[in-house]
């Protein structure tokens, strides 16, 4: 095991900042992306959070991410939205079309937001959660289309992305539940992390270049190269096609329709954003919310451990904000490089 450096959330953000700087980022998009991807790290994922960095220096850099890219709103019907991002970052891209999708469903009771051909968005559960914070419940249908990383049930080769999913619901006086998964066993950032980290994987998650189930990470990054599996069988391929379709194929965006990548990771994003208080149900809601959770909850007076979703990363977030976020030496390395490829010459960083 590498040894593991622990680092305070605002040491970190403001190292973040400083790096996305120097790579070209105006003020507002270097501040909204170091803050979603230290959030990423401080709810545990860290396959989301900054040791995507390099990736995204290396990418601007070849032109696959285009930096201080403005949103554009490519249809607008009333009840849907379709914005085109330009390849601009995910995390100002998103936000955006996000709080476009709010405020319509404010003013209507719903809309329909479509966010297309944006540079990797991020951890989707960062998005159902900006739309929690307005008080609305949301649904979120993602297509990765970077290269051929997950095969279908039943396959042995990869044929599409990890293709996240994510859904929110807000409640007036707790956190709201936030459910968010890739499609895929473990999202690819999390087998990165554990090669970073020299561990291996939980059986069923990976398959090597001959089809064949196995634990080691290496297998996704050789020549040539395994293949990630859907979680659930058949539920998690169907689901995974289904986010391919409706975030990208519906509204023209980029499909994972071949074995090549578009050597930058694009993503595309469907959401439906519902305003309880503006279709008149939200004292409803609330309280029908609230039961079923209570009821939901109650078989833990027995001794059981149950969570609502987005539970376990509220508490890390608590753990992580007071003993440091936990980067391996390797990703610190990869980040160092990527902050000299763009004349950083010192990272406040270990």
């Amino acid at each position: 095991m590498a040894e593991i450096h622990r680092i305070a959330a605002e040491r970190l953000r403001s190292a973040t900042t400083s790096l996305l700087r120097a790579a070209g980022s105006a003020e507002r998009e270097a501040r909204l992306v170091a803050d979603h991807l230290v959030e990423a790290n401080l709810r545990g994922h860290d396959s989301h959070g900054v040791g995507v960095l390099p990736l995204y220096i290396s990418t601007a850099r070849a032109g696959g991410l285009v930096l201080n890219q403005t949103l554009m709103v490519a249809l607008d019907t009333g009840s849907l939205l379709i914005c085109d991002a330009g390849n601009g970052a995910g995390q100002v891209m998103a936000h955006d079309a996000m709080a476009l999708g709010i405020e319509r469903a404010r003013q209507s009771g719903s809309a329909i937001v479509s966010l297309r051909n944006s540079h990797h968005v991020g951890r989707i559960g960062h998005w159902a959660e900006q739309c929690a914070s307005a008080g609305m419940v949301s649904l979120h249908f993602v297509n990765v289309a970077a290269g051929t990383f997950v095969a279908p049930f039943a396959g042995t080769r990869a044929r599409l992305g990890t293709n996240p999913f994510a859904a929110g619901f807000p409640r007036p006086d707790a956190p709201p539940v936030i459910v968010d998964f890739a499609t895929s066993q473990l999202a690819m950032g999390k087998i990165r992390v554990a090669h970073n980290k020299g561990e291996a994987l939980p059986p069923g998650a990976l398959l090597d270049a001959e089809g064949r189930p196995t634990t080691d990470p290496a297998a996704l990054f050789a020549t040539p190269p395994g293949s990630m599996v859907t979680f659930g069988d058949h539920k998690g391929w169907g689901l995974a096609l289904a986010c391919e379709l409706l975030g990208a194929a519906l509204v023209g965006g980029k499909t994972q329709s071949g074995p090549d990548g578009a050597g930058t990771t694009i993503n595309s994003m469907f959401s439906v954003i519902v305003s309880p208080e503006q279709i008149g149900t939200a004292a409803a809601f609330s309280q029908e919310l609230e039961a079923v959770l209570g009821w939901v909850l109650s078989e833990n007076a027995d001794g059981a451990s149950i969570k609502l979703p987005g539970t376990p990363e509220l508490e890390t977030r608590a753990l992580r904000l007071r003993d440091g976020i936990p980067l391996d030496p390797k990703t610190l390395d990869q980040i160092a490089a990527a902050a000299r490829d763009v004349g950083l010459t010192a990272i406040d960083l270990p």
